[in-house]
């Protein structure tokens, strides 16, 4: 089972967004996905209580029970397992990355937001994991915006994701009815960019064909 943490020290960077559409972009491929939902806030697990469908299992817990509820979803036959993490929270967010095989660190492309990743990659540092920003709710169509925030991510260490999820309705919308954009819109362009996302997450992770338990 391959773990992936979204980590990000700011609120409304997206974290719950990205998590979402990776893990059911996930299943619709044939992975058994665990969301692990970390954020008090409970956004992804909320998200799952007006879903339909019962999978992707996500599960609302304290950051001290990632290591038992990984192991539990590993016993469950989960070939993929995304941690949704809270803003504000060090200790819950190096207990993430330490987790994970991965860390992703959404972040929207303004100087503010850019500047406030510090925190986050120190602590991707002393996991000690490789990580990578995902560039999110970009403008569309802002090539120079999208270079200077690569430059900018680069003066704290990290590597940028060559997929960027722009600013798009069908982002949103889904999420209220406990849909994603690959469900709600299959044919969108915020479906291809997440499709993209996770084609390339595979790559990363090592990952040939299915994902193995």
């Amino acid at each position: 089972m391959k773990t992936v943490a979204i980590l990000s020290g700011k609120g409304g960077s997206g974290k719950s967004t990205i998590a979402l559409h990776l893990a059911v972009a996930a299943e619709r491929r044939g992975h058994s996905v665990a969301v692990l939902d970390t954020d008090p806030q409970a956004s992804s697990a909320t998200w799952a209580d007006t879903r339909e469908s019962e999978t992707p299992s996500v599960t609302s817990l304290q950051p001290s029970r990632i290591a038992k509820a990984l192991e539990t979803a590993k016993e469950a036959g989960a070939s993929l397992a995304i941690i949704d993490t809270a803003p504000h929270s060090a200790d819950a967010a190096m207990i993430a990355a330490e987790a994970a095989d991965l860390v992703l660190v959404p972040c929207r492309p303004g100087i503010l937001d850019l500047r406030a990743i510090g925190s986050t990659a120190r602590i991707v540092k002393l996991a000690a994991k490789p990580a990578f920003v995902v560039l999110n709710a970009a403008p569309p169509h802002a090539p120079r915006l999208i270079e200077d925030a690569r430059t900018a991510v680069a003066t704290h260490g990290l590597d940028v994701a060559p997929v960027v999820i722009a600013q798009r309705a069908a982002f949103a919308h889904p999420l209220t009815v406990g849909q994603t954009a690959e469900e709600y819109e299959p044919g969108g362009k915020a479906a291809e960019e997440i499709a993209a996302l996770f084609a390339w997450l595979l790559t990363v992770l090592a990952v040939k064909g299915p994902l193995h338990v």
